[in-house]
């Protein structure tokens, strides 16, 4: 069996999410209003279904909600230039660091941006 790859994306979201969204405000006091509002995340499919998952409320064969309301709400489409640089990464828990570094260093160039 094929070794799971997980891969970074990032989805650009509507500059409302920053005027109707309290925690997603809070979450960026370096934002200015120039740069774009976003999303980053980490996925074991293509960045493009993942996205699609997100803007349909895909939920498991349980019930739970696999995608990310602020995405599902707000997502506008994917940012490859953002993201196309980061290999497919063979560990879920290096990818969630990866996740993590892309966010911070995204929010350091003042984006809004909002991880998990």
């Amino acid at each position: 069996m094929a070794k799971t790859l997980y891969r970074i994306y990032v989805v650009e979201l509507s500059k409302r999410v920053f005027t109707e969204n309290r925690k997603f405000r809070e979450a960026n006091p370096q934002f200015n209003g120039v740069l774009e509002c976003l999303y980053v995340g980490m996925t074991s499919k293509t960045p493009k279904e993942r996205f699609e998952q997100h803007k349909t409320g895909h939920r498991n064969k349980k019930g739970y909600k696999l995608s990310s309301n602020i995405v599902e709400k707000y997502g506008s489409y994917l940012r490859p230039s953002l993201y196309n640089y980061i290999d497919p990464i063979s560990s879920r828990a290096d990818a969630l660091k990866m996740e993590a570094q892309v966010a911070l260093e995204l929010r350091r160039q003042r984006y809004a941006v909002w991880f998990n």
